[in-house]
């Protein structure tokens, strides 16, 4: 197993990316392939006591700014680690690769760079939301506009990676909407429940309120890019508020500190639960070869938890599932003409 890492990209990097891919091989039994500026590798190596001689060094010290347009990858930063690490990816040099860099330019590269599966439409980040269980968002930021049928493969993704991720016999797929009745939504809405309540392979438990989340109530949750990720960032603030709001309960007075000091163990259980480094990254599905995006603002430790899910993702067959759901999905839904039918006899 080869994880390429790509050290540029993100607010904290490349000092908490480098030492997230050493302490991950410390752990894992993978191999790993650092792209970034090679001589500030090395001075973060020495500052920080690492040994870097199992790692294959790519020197590419050109960074995609957060602020960068999706295309720069493409065209006026080719030469960025970011590029380098997808073009590596692409030709087989690595069997995964992790980024915290811009979500635009990375969805945009491995999109054009890597490709997608074929018969996928459109790729989705999938982000998993702290929830007991959790639960899969898709999409979680890529997609602004979709269709009914790209919800519908977003559905078909999502359910094969929590079956194979997560061991789930048959994931509860959900329809992000503003009401549970099927008569609820726009246009998109009502076509996609249609849709996703037809499909022999999907166990659709029908359209999730954003309040019902928390509740049990899905597995895997489909919705356009847009919505996801505000419903992401919501969830995310919230969490944050609740960890503030019993930091200053706890610390109010001295019965307080004693109280907490004895539920300890339970508040950093909490803690974990909405921790986003726990869960380090959200796979690109859709995309040839395994792609996770990290948080932009990733500490090592989510950096450590990203190689985690990346080496699980490259280890899982999920995208060889995806492919071939996909071409199951393509045949059953092209026209039914009789010419069709004759097609796919033969």
């Amino acid at each position: 197993m080869i994880v390429i890492v790509d050290c540029m990209g993100g607010d904290r990097a490349p000092l908490e990316v480098v030492k997230g891919a050493y302490a991950a091989s410390l752990e894992y039994n993978a191999n790993f392939i650092l792209v970034g500026d090679k001589a500030e590798i090395h001075r973060i190596a020495a500052a920080e006591g690492m040994d870097l001689r199992r790692f294959d060094i790519v020197d590419a010290p050109v960074t995609v700014e957060m602020t960068d347009p999706p295309l720069a990858v493409m065209k006026a930063k080719k030469d960025s680690s970011m590029n380098v690490a997808l073009t590596m990816l692409a030709e087989g040099k690595g069997d995964a690769l992790v980024s915290t860099g811009n979500t635009g330019a990375l969805f945009t590269g491995a999109t054009l760079i890597v490709r997608k599966i074929k018969g996928i439409k459109r790729p989705a980040i999938a982000s998993i939301l702290p929830m007991t269980p959790p639960v899969l968002l898709l999409d979680s930021g890529a997609n602004i506009s979709v269709t009914p049928a790209d919800l519908e493969q977003f559905a078909i993704m999502g359910n094969i990676y929590m079956h194979k991720i997560y061991s789930l016999p048959a994931p509860r797929i959900g329809l992000l909407n503003n009401g549970t009745e099927e008569t609820k939504g726009t246009e998109l809405q009502l076509e996609a429940y249609k849709l996703l309540s037809e499909s022999p392979s999907l166990n659709f438990v029908g359209n999730i309120e954003a309040n019902m989340v928390p509740k049990d109530a899905c597995d895997v949750l489909v919705t356009d890019g847009f919505t996801g990720n505000v419903l992401l960032k919501c969830i995310e603030g919230m969490g944050k508020m609740m960890l503030r709001t019993m930091k200053d309960i706890f610390y109010a007075d001295v019965v307080a500190k004693i109280s907490g000091l004895l539920i300890k163990k339970k508040i950093g259980d909490v803690k974990a639960r909405f921790d986003p480094n726990e869960y380090g990254g959200a796979p690109i599905l859709g995309i040839a070869k395994p792609v996770i995006k990290a948080h932009g603002s990733s500490n090592a430790k989510a950096v450590k938890s990203a190689i985690r899910q990346a080496i699980a993702y490259a280890d899982s067959g999920v995208i060889y599932d995806i492919a071939r759901e996909t071409k199951l999905f393509t045949m059953t839904s092209a026209p039914k003409t009789e010419a069709a039918a004759e097609k796919v006899e033969k």
